[in-house]
């Protein structure tokens, strides 16, 4: 809307309603906002709590797989890591927050067997594969997590752009429009009454 109207009825209802959808806007972005934070700071203690499952199963892991590379060898090791298929069970699909799309990330919920024989292996390199499937299905949870936790927090940054241009701009803009179409047909009908007073004293 032109904030240079002509002070008439007509612009001061398009001025009020434009103030009124403002304010309507703020209220919903600043719900908003509040919304997206409170989902990101419970997605953010539940990623520290996943990242500390995995630093400890990591360190578990390779202690157990440096028990195998000195109980079987080296090689022997990476020769049976080959018989370890690519995996390829991962699905990501989205659910919306607020108009946030958020990746949810699905895994095959298989048996862990192992792709190797018992001959030449040991209890260490059993414990070192189950260990690292351990972590690989935590990694793929945490990376859903900070996937969503990113793109919160940037939904959130425009959210509070546009809430502050709304609050800080756009309200007092037409908080003062409204106010100063008001004052000048207040004082428009206070010369017309004037007027009016005149022209009746002296037809009188």
């Amino acid at each position: 809307m032109d904030t240079s109207l002509f002070p008439t009825k007509g612009n001061l209802i398009q001025a009020q309603n434009t103030l009124r959808l403002s304010r309507q806007g703020y209220e919903l972005l600043d719900k908003k906002r509040n919304i997206l934070i409170r989902e990101m700071m419970a997605l953010i203690a539940r990623a520290d709590e996943i990242q500390s499952q995995i630093d400890s199963t990591f360190h578990e892991a390779y202690q157990a797989l440096q028990a195998a590379n000195i109980t079987i060898g080296i090689s022997t090791v990476e020769q049976i890591g080959y018989a370890v298929p690519e995996d390829d069970g991962v699905d990501v699909k989205f659910r919306s927050i607020m108009g946030v799309e958020i990746p949810m990330v699905s895994y095959d919920n298989y048996e862990l067997q192992p792709r190797f024989g018992f001959y030449r292996t040991s209890a260490a390199l059993d414990e070192a594969y189950t260990k690292f499937d351990k972590v690989k299905r935590l990694t793929i949870q945490l990376a859903e997590i900070e996937n969503a936790v990113y793109r919160l927090a940037s939904n959130i940054k425009r959210t509070q752009k546009r809430a502050n241009a709304l609050k800080n701009i756009m309200i007092p803009r037409y908080e003062q429009l409204t106010s100063s179409i008001q004052n000048a047909l207040e004082e428009k009908d206070r010369e017309e009454f004037t007027r009016l007073k005149v022209i009746k004293n002296i037809k009188s």
